[in-house]
């Protein structure tokens, strides 16, 4: 390993160092109050929250996998019903579905930004689909179950084409729940309003994760939901506490899903920094775009003018990804790869039909893909570097130089 000093994939501590005082502050309230589970400092997040998404409503809950589920119970997704999503995500996305009862039908992705192709989604629906016009609902052809949900993920902090998504679902009335989980304050342009908005306001209702690594990250599990419409947030919050209406009257079987007052309290000293952290991210990402640009081989983020990235992750598609990713790790910098298995090639979803080919798209992007360094704290200098050794590899520098090694080893050893 190189003597350099090591650069992280994400930088946790520096963050939490320097909110120390704060953060601490918020421990030594909720001790003195005794007030652990919900409370003020909870509902002084969701305001919070509500406002910076440009919602009327948030709702705070024990993790992004719960504000997905509860989300879309509350919106109405039913048991046997049929969602529509990708399988470029984490899993969650699709274990939520399958938690309310409904059943993920996947469609492809848009090559440039990994979002969900709004054209696939039109051809599922058209080609797999029947409106019945009895029920008032899309039915599929083969299962004959209602598809009555479009879960777009906006992944890696960039949001997906919304307008369309949401001519579709109108024309087929399909309900759209985003999946935020990593796009906390990013933005989409919608010609359909001439204005831009914020993922988290333009569905149904939306699910955020405040998971440690994310751009708000929580200092543990947490999450919420977010919403305009006054019976979702209702229903979500009876959801998240046990179907209670008031304590010990339970409308419906709920969840054990509130968000714990001390992470809240800790997202609220850190919304306030979120935007400027947002900010050093997109500096972040066009300085390695100005980097990365003379390097030949590695395809970089594609941003359309419609939408502003929170770079969660800043993600190159390179060839030869494993020995890259081999030769940064031997240099000292950390990379991740977001997400090396589709969805639909997963164990887990090994009963149902799907098979290698079926999402041409994904299968690609998913064997290229690199995410490196980013943070809010990463350095011009860090990143001069990540580029460098990335750079030295992609030009067959490393192997040739391990090549001359090699060969002097064995001149030595011969003589």
């Amino acid at each position: 390993m190189t003597t350099q000093q090591t650069i992280p994939f994400l930088d946790l501590a520096t963050t939490h160092i320097e909110l120390e005082q704060e953060l601490t502050g918020v421990f030594k309230a909720a001790l003195h109050t005794a007030s652990f589970i919900g409370g003020p400092m909870v509902e002084q997040f969701e305001q919070a929250f509500a406002e910076f998404c440009g919602t009327k409503h948030c709702i705070g809950v024990g993790s992004g996998t719960d504000a997905l589920r509860f989300a879309l119970a509350a919106a109405g997704v039913k048991f046997g019903d049929i969602v529509i999503t990708v399988p470029h995500t984490f899993i969650a996305t699709t274990e939520a579905i399958s938690q309310v009862g409904a059943e993920p039908r996947f469609v492809d992705i848009v090559e440039s930004t990994y979002n969900i192709d709004p054209e696939k989604v039109r051809e599922y629906l058209e080609t797999s689909c029947t409106f019945d016009e009895g029920l008032g609902l899309v039915v599929e052809n083969k299962s004959g179950k209602p598809v009555t949900a479009i879960v777009p993920v906006h992944l890696y902090g960039q949001m997906a084409d919304m307008d369309a998504l949401g001519e579709i679902a109108e024309q087929y009335k399909l309900i759209v729940i985003e999946d935020a989980c990593q796009a906390h304050g990013a933005q989409y342009f919608s010609k359909k309003e001439g204005r831009w908005r914020t993922a988290g306001s333009m569905g149904k209702a939306a699910a955020f994760s405040f998971y440690p690594g994310k751009n708000l990250g929580a200092c543990g599990e947490a999450g919420a939901v977010t919403t305009n419409d006054c019976s979702v947030a209702q229903q979500t919050r009876i959801l998240r506490d046990h179907g209670q209406s008031k304590k010990y009257y339970h409308d419906i079987e709920g969840y054990n899903g509130r968000l714990d007052s001390i992470q809240a309290g800790i997202l609220t000293v850190k919304v306030q920094h979120l935007a400027e952290w947002n900010r050093r991210r997109e500096a972040a990402a066009h300085q390695y775009d100005k980097l990365l640009l003379p390097v030949d081989g590695v395809v970089r983020p594609y941003i359309p003018e419609w939408a502003r990235s929170v770079y969660h992750l800043y993600v190159v598609r390179v060839p030869e990804r494993e020995g890259l990713q081999k030769h940064l790790a031997e240099a000292g910098i950390g990379t991740g790869i977001h997400y090396p298995v589709p969805l639909h090639l997963q164990k887990a979803y090994e009963g149902h039909s799907w098979k290698r080919g079926d999402f041409p798209v994904t299968e690609q992007v998913a064997s290229e893909i690199l995410s490196l360094p980013m943070y809010p704290q990463l350095s011009v200098q860090q990143q001069r570097r990540v580029v460098e050794e990335a750079a030295r590899y992609l030009r067959n520098e490393v192997r040739a130089e391990k090549s001359v090694g090699i060969s002097s080893g064995q001149l030595k050893h011969s003589s």
